[in-house]
């Protein structure tokens, strides 16, 4: 109950404070792309009951067929990509406005929306995409382990190494956060994120 309560108060601090910045923010992407302004993507929350996450755009509209060409003709950039689920070198799907986003980590604003709506916690895990947990197969109790606590805005992975790190290594991260969780250790993990958003240190 503290937890949720502290959600709840911290985002809507978040949202208010951040409303200078995340409405010229959704300006720009609308006149510099002219599509969508949110980035909207189905991920299984607690106990795998799905719910959309919200992000602000930092990808073309048409980022499937980009990457999937762009992979086919650059081996190298395919590897990393199995390995990372990022690409850190170069990454063709990113828009211009993405790349400052992503690098100060201005895109997951939207999700403290996510917050209020119980969807997720200021910290927790990752967010994870069901397909990952079957292309890298993620063992059946590891998964349930990973889903039994709401998906964090920020988390131990983000504090830690953040991009730097493989999938395995996230997943694993992920497991000694739910496994030492507590309100303590969560202001912990807020304050590191300050930090790292401030030096921009391993975002792709």
């Amino acid at each position: 109950m503290i937890k949720r309560i502290f959600d709840i108060a911290f985002s809507i601090f978040t949202i208010v404070v951040t409303l200078p910045v995340t409405i010229p923010i959704a300006i720009i992407i609308k006149l510099t792309d002219g599509g969508k302004i949110f980035f909207i993507q189905k991920r299984p929350g607690l106990n795998g009951k799905e719910f959309n996450l919200y992000k602000f755009k930092t990808m073309y509209e048409n980022n499937d067929k980009i990457l999937k060409e762009f992979l086919e003709k650059n081996s190298q950039a395919k590897e990393e990509w199995q390995k990372y689920r990022k690409l850190k070198t170069y990454d063709p799907r990113v828009t211009p406005i993405g790349r400052f986003l992503r690098k100060t980590s201005l895109d997951e604003l939207p999700q403290f929306i996510n917050v209020l709506k119980g969807d997720m916690s200021v910290v927790g895990p990752r967010p994870y995409i069901m397909s990952e947990f079957e292309e890298y197969n993620i063992p059946k109790e590891i998964v349930n382990k990973l889903l039994s606590v709401k998906p964090g805005v920020t988390g131990l992975w983000q504090v830690s190494s953040r991009n730097e790190a493989t999938f395995e290594e996230r997943i694993n991260q992920d497991l000694e956060y739910i496994e030492n969780k507590s309100f303590l250790y969560d202001l912990k993990i807020i304050l590191k994120t300050i930090k790292v958003m401030i030096t921009g240190k391993g975002a792709y």
